[in-house]
């Protein structure tokens, strides 16, 4: 993701990796709170490593504890464990409805370039597959691949792209597990109306986060150059860029591209998305002019 702000410091590169691919990073230099591309500093690969190390370990402990009450030789007494009745459908309307009616239009995008791999997020925009995604993430690729919700890894073309709005368009052959979300309006967007972030934070598809539309016009450095913003509150991290950020209509409303950080952590409730009327039209003209 690229950063923006004025008088907040310079942003960072946007190449980043998954938390399990980084070795550690020597301590970052004092510098006043700065915007932050979508670099993933070692640090990140030391929590998540520590978090799933506890998880491990509580859990094992857990089994043996159980073995050995479940050994001690005495008499259990019958009882009777009350679960709950199966859980409804969710409403559609509902933030787990939209979940389940977007992931299948989200993707992984992965570009290799100078030895490291950039990933970010992307979505489908029509029946034809095209995808949009940010430009920062295939620019200079030798190659781009999406993997969608079923798992599954498609080579993709760049059909184009737009630097100075960042954003790429890509395309993949048609597959019956890839669907269109539906774009929403930017002037129907609200400060305050809920909103979900979808994509790959550090390596992790299909990662969906919740927040609030904080501001509909944050002036934010945006392709190198400062463009109006939606703001959230939804985390957003490294990896998330190019994703879809959604309303409780499933509509997408912007493309997630930026955060705020504090030398160069990760979210802190700050992120910003390209609105989704900008996105769409630079997608429809780099289409266009493909054909």
């Amino acid at each position: 993701m690229t950063t923006t702000h004025t008088g907040l410091g310079e942003p960072r590169g946007p190449d980043f990796q998954s938390a399990a691919g980084l070795t550690p990073s020597p301590p970052p230099r004092q510098v006043p709170p700065a915007l932050a591309g979508p670099q993933a500093p070692g640090r990140w690969g030391r929590v998540l490593g520590a978090g799933l190390l506890i998880a491990g370990v509580s859990a094992g402990t857990g089994g043996l504890a159980g073995w050995y009450a479940g050994g001690s030789g005495e008499q259990a007494g019958t009882s009777t464990i009350t679960r709950a009745a199966p859980a409804p459908d969710a409403p559609a309307g509902s933030l787990v409805g939209v979940a389940d009616r977007v992931r299948a239009g989200v993707v992984s995008v992965q570009a290799p370039r100078g030895g490291r791999t950039a990933t970010g997020s992307g979505f489908v925009i029509d029946d034809r597959v095209h995808i949009i995604t940010n430009n920062h993430i295939v620019a200079g690729a030798s190659s781009v691949t999406v993997t969608g919700a079923d798992g599954r890894r498609r080579t993709a073309t760049v059909v184009g792209t737009d630097p100075s709005n960042d954003v790429a368009v890509l395309r993949v052959e048609p597959s019956p597990d890839l669907h269109a979300l539906v774009l929403g309006r930017s002037a129907d967007v609200r400060v305050g109306e809920q909103v979900l972030a979808i994509g790959s934070p550090l390596g992790l598809a299909g990662t969906v986060t919740s927040g609030i539309v904080s501001a509909v016009d944050r002036q934010a450095r945006i392709g190198g150059g400062q463009q109006t913003a939606v703001q959230t509150d939804a985390s957003i991290n490294p990896g998330n860029s190019g994703g879809p950020l959604v309303n409780s209509r499933a509509e997408v409303i912007g493309v997630n591209t930026a955060i705020a950080t504090y030398e160069g952590g990760g979210s802190i409730g700050i992120g910003f998305a390209i609105p989704i009327d900008r996105a769409a039209s630079v997608a429809e003209r780099i289409i266009s002019t493909s054909r």
